[in-house]
């Protein structure tokens, strides 16, 4: 049973060594916060709240043919912009009857 106790106590010494290191380099102010369970509890789940764009995306569902896809795919990553600068080139060239705001 002494020999438990005995690595209870180093655990626990090397537990309070850490705790006093992290203490230590928040002082000096190496770590930018030391946050509370509580704090923890009270944060807002989810993205963070940025800035805000002038024109933000708008989020939809669209139904394209499977070639279309992977050719955009294809591409490499940013294909959904891609695609995305790909309709507007065409409105401009193709104006619809009734006049867009911005594109």
């Amino acid at each position: 049973m002494v020999t438990s106790k005995k690595k209870f106590d180093s655990h626990l010494k090397e537990f309070e060594e850490a705790l006093r290191i992290s203490i230590e380099q928040n002082l000096r102010g190496k770590f930018e916060s030391l946050q509370a369970p509580n704090e923890l509890l009270t944060r807002r789940r989810g993205r963070p709240q940025g800035t805000t764009k002038q024109n933000p995306k708008v989020s939809t569902t669209i139904r394209l043919s499977p070639e279309v896809i992977s050719a955009f795919k294809s591409t490499g990553t940013g294909w959904q912009t891609r695609i995305d600068a790909a309709l507007k080139d065409w409105l401009i060239q193709h104006p619809p009857k009734k006049s867009l705001s911005k594109i």
